[in-house]
């Protein structure tokens, strides 16, 4: 009878998971155990699932602390209770305030103090459902105390913490990564008592055998806590009452109706049959609510003029499609609804909608608050392996070296000593423990009923209250998560738009949600198929830029399928190689087997999407579509029934021999659909990113330089900034250092001049850019320097960098020049004000020499103070190039060597079969075209590839299927010019 137990979710103090403790409690024969973290009811609602296999009745409660001081241990009686005290503790984490030393009025639970506390505050009355708790270290105490006859109000409070000694030092490293500390200095107060572990059900009766009473009372009140949930799929945020669920029903019905025309002006009866089928599951499985409220934020999203893509396996559902929530066609793409919604799935359907990620916080807050029962959904970030060892070895004060050396594994552990040996034997121990609370990526919790009948919340930084359960114990108890998810690729189109709008207000714009426009267009299709995709979303690395090459994609279809293809089940069993030599040569496609050949024609016999483990199963081996998708679902690492996947091979052998197909072919496609079904994208997945992707690319095409903008005042993509520079210079635009007249914090576009934006600008601080900004805002242009130090008040320290940059250009004075001058204002100038001045301050003139323009010494100021030169960085070359090849020369010179140069962009390393090192590699050339190589293993040591600069690279031209490369035999860096800024010029004496 244990009733303050603590496991590893008492953050960097417990030592071991709720399951363990079930266990601990079954080998010492209690009958009783109550889980309590500390602040924490994480693992309550594990625990009572879990405990459903042991013989022991679980209690949960709470061990409420001011840091590790114990106030008092709450224990609900039942479900009331439970969320009693779950509201308590989030009024206190929420207001991030210390527990008062009397609890409140919670009569859905049981109070208990702790005698060492009620000793310290002379308490003497107590509530009904108030306790004193008594440990074993307490009883000689009690023993003594006028406590003693209050024998209806003693219980036993025996912490349980730890197992072990081990145990208890793994406790006091936790505490000492809490309180950063060394080990050596953690206060006694900071950690547990190292008797604070369970005693058998024996030894309990014999300790407390004097006092009879406390073992009666703490059984009564064990006996008197029931707190029940229901662990099943049925769900627990259906937010329509029995009386309006008829009326929900009729709504989506009604709105299906109402916008089937929309979407299919010829609606014919394959739509129709498909839209009934689907509405009669959605009803007849409760989940008319959760299309509503999906539908709802979309909506409120679109009344803002919000980017949104709903993507995920709901994109399967022509219900998703016809009420606006997908833009993805199910019947032109073919998608099993049964994907989506099926009688067999144990968890809730899936809607991922995206936002950009500067809207998706003003879409959080519309849901808290449009619905009353709402949080976030929590995840924990636990300790990982390297992570912790770094913090152990600091605990216990080893240096930095040996620190890096252990957390990177550059070690033979028969060298060790044993300080190290601890903390590798301890980091392996703590590893995987949770750390702290965290929040989900995009989960939010809409519920008919109150957030704490399932768990306490915390408020992180921008104040949207979030649950302590994760994700998991959520489906567990049948809480659908809503995915309120962010991105950067929707910035980028709203972001160009607008600049379209400020750049060129005459221009004709697209409506950017023609998407049917976009796939006919050939202009479009054909910066698909030369892999022309730099800054388009999810297709513009080089792994996809050389797939969709090879593809040559050049229609919506192609680029959903490589969109999947890209994905590493595909490609690691060598499928993608395979559809691309069927797409390319189609008599290739007969050597498919006929089966499979029949089954998906679309993508010639060949295994693409999720969904093609749903149509094997189904047409091939004769499975039911919801079988199928439990098939898919327990191949993809998702949580099925116990001995359901079992079941389903059986049937699906069974059926094949039924079907009289060979052991071989039989086992051949379970081991295809096994190596493939962990890894594949759901094609409505890949069709929602598809969409996405045509309305970058008809930006691209015909607004190229606000695109590119866009995308840098987005953070970019999958390269550098100065990729994206140079794509810019390559698409016709000038390029700009940051000008004190026309940059803003990001970056402007004036015509066909991109003007750097502020915040590229190393150094410069935050401060610094809004006053020029502001006082540019109300007061106009800076006229000269002059003018610019009498209206901002700035260091000279920071005019520096100013001046350095370039900012002051327009002022046609040498740079070095506006230094001399800025220093002599700036040493006789007096406090600046923000103010404008009543009258025009009188600057002296100074007689400065003559000085030299140096664009030499403009580039290293650039790399200094940006990071890259604006130069083309070819000039910085210290020997010119000689004997060299264009890469749009290069497809002249199939199977023949050549020398290219080519500033590095990025690098993949691989390895092959045989563990050794491959690496490809991407460059643009002299033009800003650009170019990849690869180098084999015997290369790949020879001439490694470390410095972000120019290569001349020599090797042979390879085209497989239209898509060119060099096979590089030697990759050699080139220096550049020496930095002037550093030579010193002796003088004449």
């Amino acid at each position: 009878m244990y009733l303050n137990c603590h496991s590893y979710f008492s953050l960097r103090y417990g030592t071991f998971s709720e399951n363990e403790l079930l266990k601990l409690a079954e080998s010492n024969k209690a009958t009783y155990v109550a889980l309590t973290d500390i602040n924490n009811t994480s693992a309550c609602l594990s625990f009572l699932k879990q405990a459903k296999n042991f013989s022991i009745k679980p209690l949960v409660g709470i061990d409420f602390r001011n840091g590790v001081e114990q106030q008092y241990v709450v224990i609900a009686k039942n479900r009331n209770g439970f969320r009693e005290m779950n509201q308590h503790l989030s009024s206190h984490l929420h207001a991030k305030m210390n527990f008062d030393k009397n609890a409140p009025i919670l009569e859905g639970c049981y109070i208990i103090y702790p005698f060492i506390k009620v000793l310290e505050t002379n308490k003497t009355e107590f509530m009904e459902n108030e306790f004193i708790g008594v440990s074993v270290r307490d009883l000689n105490k009690l023993k003594f105390s006028g406590y003693k006859n209050y024998t209806s109000k003693l219980v036993v409070l025996q912490s349980v913490s730890f197992r072990s000694k081990r145990d208890f030092n793994a406790h006091r490293l936790l505490r000492a990564i809490d309180n950063n500390t060394l080990l050596s200095k953690l206060a006694v107060e900071e950690q547990g008592n190292p008797e604070d572990k369970m005693l058998s059900k024996e030894e309990v009766n014999e300790v407390f055998k004097e006092f009879p009473e406390i073992l009666s009372n703490t059984k009564a009140l064990a006996e008197g806590c029931e707190v029940e949930f229901t662990f099943s799929k049925k769900q627990n945020n259906n937010l329509s009452s029995i009386d309006e669920a008829k009326a929900d029903e009729l709504k989506l019905r009604k709105m299906c109706y109402d916008n089937i025309e929309n979407r299919y002006p010829e609606a014919d009866e394959e739509v129709y049959a498909r839209l009934n089928k689907e509405l009669t599951a959605i009803i007849k499985l409760g989940f008319v609510s959760y299309f509503l409220i999906n539908h709802e934020i979309v909506q409120y999203a679109r009344s803002k003029d919000y980017p949104v893509i709903g993507r995920g396996s709901g994109a399967n559902s022509i219900v998703a499609y016809i009420i606006g929530i997908t833009n993805v066609d199910p019947i032109e793409l073919d998608l099993y609804f049964e994907r989506f919604i099926n009688e067999n799935r144990s968890s809730p359907p899936d809607f991922d909608i995206d936002f950009s990620w500067r809207d998706r916080e003003d879409v959080t807050r519309f849901i808290f608050n449009r619905f009353d029962h709402v949080a976030l959904m929590g995840t924990y970030v636990t300790f990982k392996r390297r992570a912790v060892i770094r913090e152990l070895g600091k605990v216990f004060g080893l240096p930095k070296a040996e620190i890096d050396k252990l957390s990177l594994g550059r070690f033979e552990r028969s060298s060790l000593d044993k300080m190290e040996l601890l903390v590798l034997n301890y980091g392996n121990l703590i590893a995987g423990f949770p750390n702290y609370l965290s929040v989900h990526s995009g989960g939010i919790l809409i519920l008919n009923d109150d957030i704490f009948n399932y768990g306490a919340t915390f408020l992180p930084p921008k104040n949207f209250q979030t649950i302590q359960i994760d994700m998991n114990i959520a489906e567990e108890v049948g809480i659908h998560k809503f995915d309120i998810l962010a991105q950067r690729g929707l910035s980028k189109i709203t972001d160009t738009l607008e600049l379209i709008r400020q750049n060129q207000p005459d221009a004709f714009i697209e409506d950017i949600d023609n998407i049917s426009k976009f796939k006919k267009d050939p202009a479009i299709n054909n910066l698909l198929k030369m892999g022309d995709c730099m800054g388009v979303f999810y297709v513009e690395s080089p792994a996809m830029r050389g797939l969709l090459t090879k593809l040559q994609t050049d229609n919506y279809m192609n680029l959903v399928a490589a969109s999947s293809i890209i994905r590493p089940g595909i490609s690691s069993g060598g499928m993608k190689e395979e559809y691309i030599k069927r797409h390319r040569d189609p008599k290739r496609r007969d050597q498919g087997h006929p089966v499979m050949l029949e089954i998906m024609g679309d993508t010639y016999g060949i295994m693409v999407y999720q969904e093609d483990v749903m149509k094997v199963a189904h047409h091939f081996a004769g499975l039911s579509f919801d079988d199928a998708d439990v098939l898919r679902r327990g191949m993809s690492g998702k949580k099925t029934s116990k001995g359901q996947m079992e079941k389903i091979e059986a049937q699906f052998r069974s059926n094949c021999k039924e079907r009289r197909y060979t052991q071989q072919i039989t086992d051949e496609v379970w081991e295809q659909i096994s190596s493939f079904a962990g890894y594949a994208f759901p094609k409505g997945h890949s069709a929602s990113y598809a969409v996405e992707s045509y309305q970058s690319l008809y930006l691209k095409k015909y607004f190229p330089l606000e695109f590119m903008v866009a995308v840098l005042n987005n953070g970019g993509g999958f390269y550098s900034v100065e990729t994206y520079i140079q794509e810019i210079k390559k698409c016709g635009g000038n390029v700009l250092a940051p000008c004190i007249n026309h940059s803003d914090h990001p970056n402007t576009i004036l015509g066909k001049n991109i003007y750097l934006g502020f915040g590229y600008i190393k150094e410069l601080e935050a401060k610094t850019i809004q006053q020029i900004l502001e006082n540019r805002q109300f007061f106009g242009y800076y006229k000269s320097l002059d003018d610019f130090i009498d209206r901002v008040e700035i260091s000279i320290e920071q005019l520096r960098i100013l001046l350095k940059v370039g900012a002051f250009r327009f002022t046609g004075k040498d740079k070095h020049q506006l230094l001399w001058e800025a220093y002599f204002r700036k040493i006789k100038s007096k406090k600046n004000s923000n103010q404008p001045g009543l009258f025009k301050i009188q600057h002296k003139e100074y007689v400065l020499p003559e000085f030299q323009y140096s664009a030499l010494i403009d580039a290293y100021d650039q790399i200094e103070l940006l990071g890259f030169p604006l130069c083309n960085y070819f000039e910085l070359l210290q020997d010119p190039v000689y004997d060299y090849t264009r890469v749009d020369e290069l497809k002249n010179f199939v199977g023949k060597k050549v020398s290219i140069y080519g500033k590095l962009i990025c690098t993949k390393k691989t390895t092959t079969s045989g563990g050794k090192e491959m690496c490809f590699a991407t460059f643009y050339d002299i033009d800003y075209n650009i170019f990849d190589t690869v180098q084999f293993p015997d290369k790949v040591a020879k001439y490694p590839l470390y410095n972000k600069g120019i290569y001349r690279c020599v090797g042979k031209v390879i085209n497989e299927f239209n898509y060119i490369s060099i096979e590089a035999e030697a990759i050699e860096f080139q220096k550049i010019k020496v930095d002037p800024r550093f030579i010193t010029t002796p003088f004449k004496v």
